[in-house]
């Protein structure tokens, strides 16, 4: 099994967990700001890889990056992962559950990168124009400063970037120069 192939199978059974206990939307906020904590994830894979640290503390420790609470969903599952040896996979699990919930849920991300800080109201402007062209769905944004965009904004929705940024039309001009 590759490593896409492993988290899928894992995060599609918490779902099934979830949902027959009730805690979908909790164990997603868990599992999205768990995904978020790269560096949080290698201290605990350390954790998870030394073999003198307790199966049980090995799960308090994972059931603290994740901010469970004991008697959880996400506790048993833990529990199912350090035992079936599946520890090291727990961020791309977490992204998959993120995914799978985001898809199940019709719920989009969209990150809007800025040269500079906006004022709030031509970012929401930005946000409906992107509501609009995608119709009928949950936006998830995030805002970001970039000053190597020199001027403009690019918006991902997804996979798809859309860049209006000062940077992007430079490299354009200096490309089509080139040519």
């Amino acid at each position: 099994m590759n490593d896409g192939l492993i988290p899928r199978r894992y995060a599609k059974a918490l779902y099934k967990l979830a949902i027959e206990n009730g805690d979908l939307h909790e164990i997603y906020e868990q599992m999205r700001e768990l995904s978020g904590r790269n560096t949080a994830i290698d201290e605990l894979k350390r954790v998870m890889r030394n073999p003198y640290v307790p199966a049980e503390d090995k799960g308090r420790v994972m059931l603290l990056a994740a901010g469970a609470k004991p008697g959880s969903s996400l506790e048993k599952f833990i529990l199912l992962i350090i035992k079936n040896n599946r520890a090291e996979f727990l961020r791309k699990i977490a992204l998959s559950y993120v995914d799978l919930y985001r898809e199940k849920h019709n719920i989009a991300k969209v990150n809007v990168t800025t040269a500079v800080e906006l004022p709030e109201k031509e970012v929401q402007a930005i946000i409906d124009i992107v509501k609009n062209k995608l119709g009928d769905v949950t936006l998830e944004t995030s805002v970001e400063i970039d000053p190597e965009l020199i001027g403009g904004f690019t918006v991902k929705v997804g996979d798809v970037l859309l860049d209006a940024s000062v940077k992007n039309e430079l490299k354009k001009l200096r490309l089509k120069l080139l040519s």
